[in-house]
């Protein structure tokens, strides 16, 4: 009955077969044809021609991406509470060589469209000051709500307007497409995204995400980024290989709707104590301290979100059916 994060979910069966099945030699590194498979794979499922990377974690591929688009004495605008600014220890400023994180404000973690403006507006253009090279939005944000495509597209055209890069973390893209529907074009390229983290590691693979450029090529330098940071893994086919059991059939999508279909079912029995809308598989729930002691009695596992909040977060493992005794639990408080 644990509900503090989808790292700690189990690994998909399909994923572990692909994973056996994987183990005969190849070539090292990313020259393995599980790798050399990525882009047509990943160009078929956004309909365009895409370069992938494969990486083991979520923080190397925002990091990657954002090196790869701003030079060290420039700027990258998200959220304030972007897990880019929050919990990655400054690796996309490590990565960078110094690029500076400019905050911005925004309700439910999406960045403010009008704030954003005036954050630019209010940047002089000279030497004196950072000036932007990349914006970055998160989907589904930290407070589990995903955007629309023409809320990201609004941000999109500030984007192309300002000549500046825009990135997606998409740790959780999966569950907000879920919830949404629709092309996962629509919420990317045609909407003005230029790369994707695309996270599979919350959604049942082991550890393994995929770096997206949209239009062909992230251009030179991406590579040895990864290989500079240590992410070029010696037997890489195993990270390809999960991805590719992931998008067989439609895994990853399979996975993220019934993660969210446990949220849905937990929500329901949260009522007014939900401090968010629930659009993903995260939920964000008032509790006192002496009812969250009352539910860690019973066994359930969380984290503690704030005085009085918890956050509750359903993996692709559990159903409506598994979360039924811990809405149960919340709906007698």
């Amino acid at each position: 009955m644990r509900f503090f994060s989808d790292n700690a979910a189990t690994v998909h069966p399909a994923v572990m077969e692909a994973l056996a099945a994987a183990n005969p030699v190849d070539t090292a590194y990313d020259g393995d044809a599980l790798s050399q498979s990525l882009d047509r794979a990943f160009s078929d499922l956004f309909e365009t021609s895409c370069e992938v990377v494969w990486v083991s974690t979520g923080t190397a591929a925002n990091s990657i991406i954002l090196a790869h688009f701003v030079r060290p004495w420039q700027g990258i605008l998200c959220h304030e509470e972007a897990h880019i600014e929050v919990d990655e220890c400054g690796a996309p400023t490590f990565y960078s060589g110094g690029a500076k994180l400019m905050p911005l404000p925004g309700r439910g973690a999406k960045i403010d469209l009008e704030a954003l403006k005036t954050r630019l507006a209010g940047i002089r253009k000279d030497v004196h000051q950072v000036q932007p090279a990349a914006i970055s939005i998160t989907n589904a944000t930290e407070y589990g709500l995903s955007w629309e495509p023409g809320e990201v597209g609004a941000i999109g055209e500030v984007a192309k307007a300002e000549g500046l890069k825009l990135h997606m973390d998409g740790a959780r893209f999966a569950n907000a497409v879920a919830y949404r529907g629709g092309s996962p074009a629509d919420v990317t390229w045609r909407a003005g995204v230029d790369a994707l983290s695309f996270g599979f590691t919350k959604n049942g693979a082991m550890m393994a995400e995929a770096i997206v450029f949209f239009g062909g090529s992230g251009g030179a330098g991406v590579r040895e980024l990864k290989k500079r940071g240590g992410h070029l893994l010696s037997k890489g086919r195993f990270v390809a290989a999960q991805i590719c059991a992931m998008l067989k059939d439609d895994l990853w999508l399979a996975n993220a709707r019934a993660a969210n279909a446990g949220a849905a079912a937990l929500a329901e029995a949260c009522g007014d104590r939900l401090m968010h809308p629930v659009e993903a598989n995260e939920l964000f729930v008032r509790l006192t301290a002496a009812e969250a002691a009352q539910l860690r009695a019973a066994g359930f596992d969380f984290y503690d979100w704030g005085e009085g909040a918890a956050r509750l977060v359903v993996s692709w493992d559990q159903d409506a059916a598994t979360v039924a005794p811990l809405a149960a639990a919340i709906a007698a408080l």
